[in-house]
This record gives C-alpha cells, structure tokens and sequence, in this order.
C-alpha cells in the first residue's frame, strides 16, 4: 500500500456546485510498520462498501508507521488523533470534525446528509412548481 494521498479512482463523489459538494470527507487508515495494513481499517473500509457508503468519502489518506512524514501521519499530528482509521469531516464556514468511530460518522454526518437529501426529493415531488436554487 503506497504511503501517499489515494484519490478516488472514480472522481468527485458529488457534482461542483452542488451545496452538499462543500463538504469532504477524507478517511485516514494506518500501515503497520511491518507494512501490513491496519486491520481495523480493513474492517471499517469493508463495511463502507457494504453500508453502500464507499462514495462518500473523497479521499483516502495513508498514516504509514514506517514513514512519519507520509500525508496521513501529518493529518493524524495536526489533529492530535491516534487512533485509526479517522475521518476529517470539512465544510467551508465551520470548525473541521474528525469522527474515529465509524458509526458515529454514519449517524452524525452521512446519514443525515441522506435523510436531507431524501427530504429535499419528497418536497419537489409534492410541489412541482418549486424550484431550488
């Protein structure tokens, strides 16, 4: 597993412009100094996938034990985090939010982007004549 920053290979999760499209999560998993992975991160990575949540998360950072200077490791000092993996929750205008917990990421921050998302939908189909800007 490289020690560098991993985009998307499918690109952006939301359209520019889009209001949601402000906000970005990275996720930041661990290489062990043995250079294996992290299997927490694993685990977590795993359950992504099969919560159908993998596109949320724009970019996936590695903390390599074995390379202090690697991206991850320099997110995990500046945010004073030292648990893997983490999730930096960024949007303009507010404090930045790192979540270790996964399920406290899904009900606090992915979840309820869904359910407002899923609100938004169910208003345009019961008033037609309404537009979003």
């Amino acid at each position: 597993m490289p020690a560098t920053s991993r985009p998307r290979a499918d690109g952006p999760r939301r359209p520019e412009g889009n209001e949601m499209s402000a906000m970005t999560i990275t996720m930041v998993e661990k290489v062990l100094a043995d250079g294996s992975p992290c299997r927490k991160c694993a685990d977590v990575r795993d359950r992504l996938e099969r919560d159908g949540l993998s596109d949320r998360i724009d970019r996936i950072l590695v903390a390599d034990e074995r390379d202090p200077d690697s991206e991850g490791q320099r997110i995990a000092e500046h945010h004073d985090v030292e648990r893997a993996p983490f999730f930096v929750v960024e949007r303009p205008g507010e404090p930045t939010q790192i979540y270790t917990i996964y399920m406290r990421l899904r009900r606090e921050v992915l979840d309820g982007e869904a359910d407002e998302r899923a609100e938004a939908s169910e208003l345009m189909a019961k008033t037609p004549d309404l537009d979003f800007v």
